[in-house]
């Protein structure tokens, strides 16, 4: 076997056992998850990030079997690392590209964990207009996470052979990008909305599936006179994986600007997710505080495309995997930062006088 299918066969077996765990191996009650909770495992996340972060720097080459100078410079040719590796010193450029594919991995993480607020918004949106319990998003979201592997995995990898294929395709992603972050920064202010009841999703499943008219507990499915209906939960499962593909549109693109290979798109899109629903218990009740937060991901979206549309002349004008990192950061931490010390102005009720 070879150490790349051991590698990803391995990260493949990981992702279930913490996906089972989460399940209901150690929580198999419907209870609200208490901001402890959601702090201790989004730190664990964290933490297993930079420890896969360290496992691709010193081990990244078993990535793609690279044991000689040739393969190398094939796989820093066809995922455009463009590095600059010595024939003459193997391992000294084998060094070179384990540090800037985990600078990629690393990268393309945050920039995904941080693309994920957006999504912890409407999240919040489609619970608190369909009026589900609190502890019933636990279920929800863990099985709306495992339906995101899934399609992600899709997406990624029919990205990659598109870029592959067709490199003027990295052009329409960045214009995307550019375009999605100019939209953002314009509607940051409007209120969005969920019509429970016109919500095309709820349209799709009325029409071809039979609806039971109110919750039963945690249960998506019902029999009820030996016929089998789904549920609002279930239906508030589909709305969210609805709006995950919505938003994967947007965040793949971004991160195949940080790199063009494939199983670092994966991995650092995955590690984001599986941390998704720790940060969604950590952020739902102060969420509101970071109202500068959208600015800061349009802008975030705008310079990532507008580093796509660049293409090698971003690296020649020194944009390179870790000026990229640091600029990402400090776009994160200046509108977190400005959040904090310029609070949101308090809304007054309608007639209320000011």
């Amino acid at each position: 076997m070879s150490t790349e299918i051991e590698f990803i066969a391995g990260f493949l077996v990981f992702i279930a056992l913490m996906l089972a765990i989460d399940l209901g191996l150690f929580n198999k009650s419907d209870k609200p998850v208490s901001m402890k909770q959601a702090g201790i495992m989004s730190a664990v996340w964290v933490a297993l990030a930079l420890i896969f972060y360290a496992l691709i720097y010193n081990f990244g080459h078993l990535l793609h079997n690279i044991h000689d100078f040739a393969t190398l410079q094939q796989v820093n040719v066809s995922h455009l690392h463009r590095l600059k590796l010595n024939p003459n010193d193997f391992e000294g450029s084998l060094a070179i590209y384990r540090k800037n594919l985990s600078l990629e991995f690393i990268t393309g993480y945050i920039v995904e964990y941080a693309l994920s607020v957006d999504n912890i918004f409407v999240m919040i949106l489609i619970f608190s207009a369909f009026s589900v319990e609190q502890r019933y998003y636990h279920k929800v979201l863990i099985w709306g996470i495992i339906g995101a592997v899934i399609m992600r995995f899709l997406f990624i990898f029919i990205g990659s052979t598109l870029i592959t294929r067709f490199h003027w395709v990295l052009y329409i992603f960045g214009a995307f990008l550019v375009y999605t972050g100019i939209m953002m920064f314009i509607n940051r202010n409007k209120e969005d909305e969920v019509d429970t009841k016109n919500h095309p999703v709820v349209k799709f499943a009325s029409k071809y599936f039979a609806v039971y008219p109110q919750f039963s507990g945690n249960k998506f499915f019902i029999k009820v006179d030996k016929k089998k209906m789904i549920t609002p939960l279930f239906l508030v499962l589909m709305i969210i994986e609805v709006t995950d593909l919505v938003f994967a549109v947007d965040s793949i693109p971004a991160i195949f600007s940080i790199t063009k290979d494939p199983y670092m798109v994966f991995f650092s899109n995955i590690f984001a997710i599986l941390g998704l629903r720790s940060m969604f218990f950590l952020l739902v009740n102060i969420i509101d505080k970071f109202h500068f937060l959208k600015v800061g991901l349009s802008i975030l979206l705008a310079f990532i495309g507008a580093k796509m549309l660049a293409g090698e002349y971003a690296e020649k004008i020194g944009i390179t995997t870790s000026t990229s990192l640091f600029i990402i950061l400090g776009i994160l931490a200046i509108s977190i930062v400005a959040s904090l010390i310029f609070p949101k102005a308090p809304e007054h009720p309608e007639g209320e006088a000011r």
